[in-house]
């Protein structure tokens, strides 16, 4: 796994996600945003990815983070997923790849003879001025929600220095 600290602007985005939301990054400025990549719905690791994230919700939300689910499944999936498994947060639907060439998350790999491109583990964090203060790379399931509260934690003690 790697982590970085990292202070640049992220360009705004639009982006459709369940519940009918139409995320538009730059009107999320009363909170950070933590945007989470995982590579398909229903698969194991993604559950419980999912399922993490759910059961520190709240904890998320009073540290000031809207988090995010990202994968390349359809909006329709991710809708059944979500219900599915009960998660109070929202799932985006980037089926063209947009984000996850934004956020350099697909990896190429040949399989029989062809190059595919598996989505990489990754989340990112962006403070209230759309700038991306910290990202994880290729995280493992176990511990990584926990890792990412750490690192909100310290933001809110002031530990670490806000991205101006």
């Amino acid at each position: 796994m790697q982590s970085a600290q990292l202070y640049k602007a992220v360009p705004d985005f639009v982006a459709v996600a369940t519940s009918n939301e139409r995320i538009r990054l730059s009107q999320k400025q009363s909170h950070r945003v933590l945007l989470f990549f995982y590579p398909k719905n229903n698969t194991p690791s993604c559950v419980i990815e999912n399922q993490d994230f759910a059961a520190n919700h709240q904890r998320f939300m009073q540290l000031n983070t809207q988090i995010y689910g990202i994968s390349r499944d359809s909006l329709e999936s991710h809708e059944k997923f979500k219900l599915s498994l009960n998660l109070p947060f929202n799932l985006i639907s980037d089926s063209n790849e947009a984000l996850c060439r934004l956020f350099d998350v697909l990896n190429p790999q040949e399989k029989f003879g062809q190059i595919i491109y598996s989505l990489s583990r990754s989340s990112f964090l962006i403070n209230e001025k759309g700038i991306l203060i910290y990202e994880w790379r290729d995280t493992p399931v176990k511990e990584h929600v926990h890792e990412v509260l750490t690192v909100l934690d310290y933001l809110e003690s002031g530990a670490l220095s806000k991205a101006e």
